[in-house]
């Protein structure tokens, strides 16, 4: 095939495997099960009495799963290429691939479209339960095919943007953290002209609302789920932004994975192993000018002796803060992130300092800053374990007189220090919503305490999560997706009862086939290794938990949610960590279980 043996080797040996026809299923049945709970909603808080109710339901239920389904697909696309590739990396086994006479063409879209085919093959599958809406009326068939044709070309240029900087970037944390960082920016920008647009700003005679419009997947999205019935043609001959978008994210695919395939012999190998390689730790071999500049810059036997560094009692926090264990491209991702936390704090001060403040408008500015804090915390966690495990440095660590704590809470005080703006940029402007006067004292100490238990317990799932699974990719997915599908569940239960309203003692039956669900994919992820009595009592109550504390928070009852997160949340941190400590001899194998 034209895009080489890396994809062909990947789509045939696929389907062998249990869990891509597990994952088919689940999603699928995800969504039906979304279907199901909001006919339930509709049914039993009002009556069905004609065709017009029915067209009305499909097209809000359209209207749900066109935009959650993208934020699904968005996510995964990006964090799957990029997870692929940084895995290859960190096993040395993309220098291998380097060395066959794979072009450079069949290296970068074979591995694109191999990490994507579980996320091509989940949107095929997805089809025919969209057409099936259709079947309730309120949603066209030009309606379902502009949906899909935005969601896929979301997936490929987001999965283009995580292959290039895997490629280009030697450390997974710098991969997944500038990802998700130019993810954020292009969500932003497209955000930032559509306020613009307000303003009366205009290029080419066409406002910069309609150009944000068009280069927002979110908004592309949104605008294909809409009847087209009336829509006028806003950009010039392109007709709606959503006919635009098409060709933003075609170009973006493009672009990203031609300077892939120009740069990704010259990325690779990168520097920190042709440094290795002069140094006679692998198999490759450097000019001999080269060599020689090497044996010219080694220090004479006779130099004087170079100052020493005194190492901390606790050496993994002493690594972790002391020297650049994360590389030194961090001090970019800290830049980018404070970019976006100013550009935060300006939507903040511009919707809290108005005489009547709109919330809905500081909730749209700040949340997204706080889920890519909790996220970024997540990856620096999981991909501290798995980057020592994949360099061997992990099997090292277990043969020392280290003790689990110093290992654990070593990691956790470097993941906290190297992740310190984005822990207290999120808290400083809570407590700038209050001295502003948008919120009470009471609540933002609510707010405040809330971020600290979310950010111990992001961290904690992220070093649970490296410790329990061998493979760094699987790592990776579980933890970042669990964060993720965290999320993405609370808005997609806020959305189905804003939507569908009444009683929220009505809604709780409707609601239980997620909080049983939700809680076994919980168990599975978390304990199917190491199962305790702790992680299956925290399986059953967050699930739970959480849907309390979301129909308390849509009553108004902050204290409700306050206790109910730090409760869960809390519970749950001390469920992954305690074992973690106790039993981390057994489950790292430095002891076997018949002798404990």
């Amino acid at each position: 095939m034209f895009i080489g043996p890396v994809f062909t080797r990947e789509l045939v040996t696929a389907p062998r495997r249990i869990r891509f026809y597990v994952a088919r299923a689940i999603y699928v049945a995800a969504l039906l099960t979304l279907v199901c709970t909001a006919w339930l909603l509709l049914t039993g808080t009002q009556d069905v009495r004609n065709v017009g109710d029915m067209a009305r339901f499909g097209a809000t239920v359209f209207q749900l799963l066109a935009p959650l389904q993208l934020a699904l697909v968005l996510f995964f696309s990006a964090l799957l290429t990029a997870s692929a590739v940084a895995q290859e990396k960190d096993r040395r086994t993309l220098v291998l691939l380097l060395m066959t006479r794979l072009s450079n063409s069949e290296l970068v879209l074979g591995k694109l479209f191999s990490s994507l085919l579980q996320v091509l093959v989940l949107l095929m599958a997805a089809l025919p339960l969209f057409m099936l809406i259709g079947l309730f009326g309120g949603v066209s068939l030009p309606q379902i095919g502009w949906v899909f044709a935005v969601t896929l070309a979301t997936a490929l240029a987001a999965g283009s943007i995580g292959s290039t900087f895997a490629l280009w970037r030697e450390k997974t944390f710098q991969t997944l953290a500038l990802v998700f960082l130019l993810l954020m920016f292009w969500l932003a920008a497209a955000e930032l002209l559509i306020a613009a647009g307000g303003w009366g700003v205009r290029w080419h005679g066409i406002s910069a609302a309609a150009w944000g419009e068009a280069i927002s997947p979110w908004r592309a999205v949104l605008i294909a789920a809409r009847p087209s019935v009336g829509q006028a043609a806003v950009i010039g001959s392109y007709g709606s932004p959503a006919h635009l978008f098409l060709g933003v994210a075609a170009l973006i695919t493009v672009a990203a994975n031609a300077l892939a395939m120009l740069r990704v012999r010259v990325w690779n190998p990168s520097r920190e192993i042709q440094l290795q390689t002069a140094a006679g730790e692998d198999v490759f071999h450097k000019p001999a000018d080269s060599q020689a500049a090497d044996a010219s810059l080694a220090p004479s036997p006779h130099a004087a002796p170079q100052p020493t560094r005194h190492v901390w009692d606790n050496p993994i926090i002493w690594r972790e803060i002391r020297t650049w264990a994360y590389g030194r491209k961090v001090l970019a991702i800290r830049v980018a992130y404070l970019v976006l936390a100013a550009l935060s704090a300006l939507g903040v001060h511009a919707a809290a300092t108005v005489d009547l403040p709109n919330r809905g408008a500081i909730a749209l500015a700040l949340a997204p800053l706080l889920v890519l804090s909790l996220i970024l915390v997540n990856a620096l966690a999981v991909t501290s374990i798995t980057t020592e495990r994949d360099l061997g440095a992990l099997d090292l660590l277990l043969v020392t007189d280290l003790t689990p704590a110093e290992f654990l809470f070593g990691k956790l005080g470097g993941v906290f220090y190297v992740a310190k703006e984005m822990i207290v940029l999120p808290a400083a402007l809570c407590i700038y919503l209050w001295l502003a006067g948008a919120t009470t004292a009471e609540n933002a100490f609510y707010l405040i305490v809330a971020l600290a238990i979310a950010d111990l317990f992001v961290a904690t799932l992220g070093v649970h999560a490296g410790l329990t699974y061998i493979n760094s990719r699987h790592a990776v997915a579980v933890s970042l997706g669990m964060v993720f599908f965290l999320f993405v569940g609370i808005a997609t239960c806020m959305r189905i009862m804003m939507s569908f309203g009444g009683s929220f003692e009505l809604q709780l039956a409707p609601f239980l086939v997620f909080m049983v669900g939700g809680g076994i994919s919980m168990f599975v992820a978390l304990g199917h290794r190491n199962p305790s009595a702790a992680i299956g009592l925290a399986s059953i109550a967050c699930p739970t938990l959480t849907f309390v504390a979301i129909t308390s928070f849509l009553q108004q009852q902050t204290l409700g949610v306050f206790l109910v997160v730090v409760g869960a949340y809390g519970f749950t941190t001390a469920a992954m960590l305690i074992p973690a400590v106790y039993e981390f001899d057994v489950a790292s194998g430095r002891t076997s279980a018949a002798e404990e």
